[in-house]
């Protein structure tokens, strides 16, 4: 092949392959473009030698250039003048901004946002205004910023959330008003409340739902839910029920239950929700031996054994081992040994389902308490609040005590919050305990008026101060006038006297009475104080002294007995007395179960009128059965009087009927004088009752609060000073009342309705069927 030939060979196979064409022809193009660019951006550098700010009122124009971030003479680029623009509008105070090049001069043009003339609040009933105002960060008098009215808008209907209004919106809204002025309005739509329809829950064996909703704070819609604010789904409640189902399991020997977890679906007219928690129990543990060791020298380990009161066989629970661990280190104070730790040892025994305890005593470090420091307490004395810890400065630190000292603070109910840390002092060995408290109200003032047909109009008026000028003290008015009952009384209560767990207490009291079942009125002056103080764990002894005046007068019937009482006049007693209470519910192992003891005397003859003993005692004891689903009570009490000079009057004897003995009025039974229409109830000397009774579910939602009752009470009042032929029922003689009671936790109280029938009576005793009143518990 010629030269000629090849040369034409070679154009020709390069035609063939026309991809190496385009790709040389688009390398081209991008260089040019990237050549035009770069000579663009350097088109678009500017030099400014001034820089002028338009349309700004409030704003500083050097602050305005802080924020654009360039300086006279300096060469900028198109981006950074994108970038002042930007920092410009972010921050929040202008409407508008434009950043401009003119030449030689940079023109940055800004709109201010309108200050907030007013903020109001439209379509709100279940929140007020000044909640909603507390809610918001926007006010009146500064400027506004569309992302903090969304914001506030955000946090007001997170607000309807909590209460269950899932729907609620709100839309912040603007008026515009004169002067760069604005009106910031929220408009809420509140929506319906989406309420807890049902409460269940699976893997429950041992406890029925009943049971276990009656633990929860979070409570099921029911006939209350007017009234009831704990039928909503709050997500912060549903964690608070997750720890109190787990400590109401742990404290029944319930070792390895656990929440697997909590499901909330809504119904299908979203208009509800379904909560199911989904657990697992376990099996229950008792506890097996308790034994306790120590390494320490000089140290007996048999004299901690002995303050354990545990034993063997008991269903286990961590309380109870809290307990023993508090009174040990309190023993290891009293004998002088300081830092001694106790550490509880748990063994494990799953054939038998036990779990052994050893109470290993052991030396902790020395760590000492440099000082308290106290802060939040705009009311509350400082004293009030170092009287709850048992340390002072200076003391070994125990942590035990400073988490004991924050539950008594907690208990004395003056504060919304009281938190109790510890941190590092001065020194590594030393640490220094903070309280921090925030005040909450602690006194009422109530008024009040009623009128009734015998009774006339009546005004009444309280006021109840819980924490007395931050001392601590209790301090109590009232007043009722009416023509029927005039009462006026004082009521003061110091906790701490002498600076020492020492209560003292004092009632002055004036109680004049036109008495609805007496053909006779009294008048009734006392003057009371006392000093009450703990002598054990569970025992407290009062001691008081009492001077009391009391009259009858306006006697309108014919018996002789109270004739004959009223003419004697006016009686002035002056007694001393005590009164001592065993109450196994303050550090009971069982909470299922509890006993009350409580006996006093009263001995008068300090001078006045009248020489007398009086004694009274009363046993209650109470304890839940079928997994706690019924309550038992049972109790007895009594009294006695006895005059060594003179006689009993009608207002010194027990009249036995009411509260104290269901099914009678309360004179309803005791000693009485009947002759022709007279009928006078005198009261006996003595008396003795003793109650039986059942509280149980009736199958209602929990939420309703309304449980059933059976009870059985039988008693009597007897014996006289002065008698006649006239007097009846002199002699001991038993009343037998059985009866159902329904009891009812209203928002206003608990209450009790007992309906009764009286198996056995006298012809002269006064029957009552049926009685409404507030419920008490043991």
């Amino acid at each position: 092949m010629t030269d000629k030939n090849r040369v034409q060979g070679v154009a020709l196979t390069r035609c063939a392959n026309p991809l190496a064409g385009i790709r040389a022809f688009y390398f081209l193009l991008f260089s040019l473009v990237f050549l035009v660019l770069a000579q663009v951006a350097n088109a678009q550098s500017y030099r400014f030698d001034a820089v002028r700010i338009e349309g700004n009122q409030r704003i500083e124009a050097q602050t305005i250039l802080n924020y654009a971030g360039i300086a006279r003479g300096e060469t900028v680029s198109a981006a950074q003048m994108n970038a002042a623009y930007q920092r410009i509008q972010g921050s929040g105070l202008f409407e508008e901004v434009s950043v401009d090049p003119r030449g030689n001069t940079l023109v940055i043009s800004v709109k201010e946002y309108p200050t907030i003339n007013r903020i109001s609040f439209e379509g709100n009933r279940r929140l007020k205004d000044d909640a909603l105002g507390e809610m918001v960060q926007s006010k009146s008098r500064r400027v506004f910023n569309p992302t903090q009215a969304e914001s506030d808008a955000a946090r007001i209907a997170e607000a309807y959330s909590q209460q269950g209004r899932l729907a609620a919106k709100v839309t912040p809204r603007i008026i515009r008003r004169s002067d760069n002025r604005v009106d910031l309005v929220f408009e809420i739509f509140e929506g319906g409340l989406v309420e807890i329809e049902r409460i269940g829950f699976v893997g429950n064996r041992a406890y029925s739902d009943y049971r276990l909703r009656r633990v929860l704070e979070t409570k099921q819609a029911g006939i209350l839910r007017a009234l009831i604010k704990r039928d909503t789904l709050v997500e912060d409640r549903i964690e608070f029920d997750k720890q109190v189902l787990n400590d109401f399991y742990q404290s029944r020997g319930y070792v390895d239950f656990r929440i697997t977890s909590v499901n909330a679906e809504l119904t299908r007219e979203r208009d509800g929700y379904f909560i199911t928690f989904n657990i697992q129990e376990g099996q229950q543990f008792r506890f097996g031996d308790i034994t306790t060791t120590t390494d320490l020298q000089r140290v007996n380990a048999d004299d901690y054994q002995d303050v354990v009161k545990m034993r063997p066989g008991v269903i286990y629970s961590p309380s109870h081992v809290d307990t023993t661990i508090a009174r040990m280190e309190r023993l290891a104070i009293r004998q002088g040994h300081n830092f001694v730790r106790v550490e509880p040892r748990i063994t494990r025994n799953d054939r038998e389902l036990t779990l052994d305890v050893e109470f290993m005593l052991t030396r902790g470090p020395r760590v000492f308490v440099e000082r308290i420091d106290i802060e939040g307490n705009t009311t509350t004395l400082d004293r009030v609040i170092r009287r709850q810890f048992r340390v002072v400065e200076g003391d070994p630190f125990n942590p035990r005590q400073i988490r004991e000292s924050a539950e008594r603070i907690r208990a004395l109910g003056f504060f919304e919050m009281a938190e109790v840390n510890a941190r590092e002092g001065s020194r590594p060995d030393q640490v220094i305990v903070n309280v921090d408290v925030e005040e909450k109200p602690t006194g009422s003032l109530s008024f009040g008026g009623a009128y009734g047909t015998s009774g006339g109009f009546s005004l009444l008026l309280n006021f109840k101060e819980e924490n007395f000028m931050g001392r601590g003290q209790r301090l109590n008015l009232s007043f009722s006038g009416a023509d029927s009952d005039k009462v006026y009384a004082l009521g003061f209560s110091e906790p701490a006297f002498l600076g020492r767990d020492l209560r003292f207490d004092l009632d002055v009291s004036y109680r004049e009475t036109d008495n609805d079942f007496a053909d006779y009125d009294t008048t009734v002056i006392r003057f009371q104080p006392g000093i009450s103080f703990p002598i054990s764990d569970n025992s407290r002894l009062s001691l008081y002294y009492k001077a009391e005046s009391v009259d009858i007068f306006d006697y309108t019937s014919g018996g002789a007995i109270i004739a004959a009482e009223a003419a004697t006049g006016e009686q002035i007693s002056s007694a001393v007395g005590y009164s001592l209470s065993y109450d196994t519910r303050r550090t009971g192992l069982n909470p299922n179960a509890g006993v009350l003891l409580e006996f006093g005397q009263e001995f008068a003859g300090l001078g006045g009128d009248t020489t007398y003993l009086r004694s009274s005692g009363k046993v209650v004891a109470q304890t839940r059965v079928w997994n706690e689903e019924v309550t038992l009570r049972a109790s007895l009490e009594g009294g006695a009087i006895n005059y060594t000079s003179g006689n009993s009057r009608v207002t010194d004897r027990y009249l036995i009927g009411g509260s104290k003995m269901r099914g009678f009025e309360p004179d309803g039974i005791g000693p009485r004088e009947v002759v022709g229409s007279t009928d006078d109830a005198l009261g006996g000397n003595a008396y003795a009752v003793a109650s039986f009774e059942a509280e149980f579910p009736l199958g209602l939602p929990s939420e309703y609060g309304i449980t059933g009752g059976v009870f059985y009470d039988v008693g009597s009042a007897w014996d006289l000073d002065a008698t006649n032929s006239n007097v009846l029922y002199e002699d001991f003689s038993l009343r037998h009342v059985a009866g159902v009671s329904v009891f009812w936790k209203t928002p206003v109280g608990p209450l009790r309705f007992n309906f009764s029938n009286a198996l056995q009576k006298e012809a002269k005793d006064r029957e009552q069927t049926f009685d409404l009143t507030i419920s008490t518990r043991f």
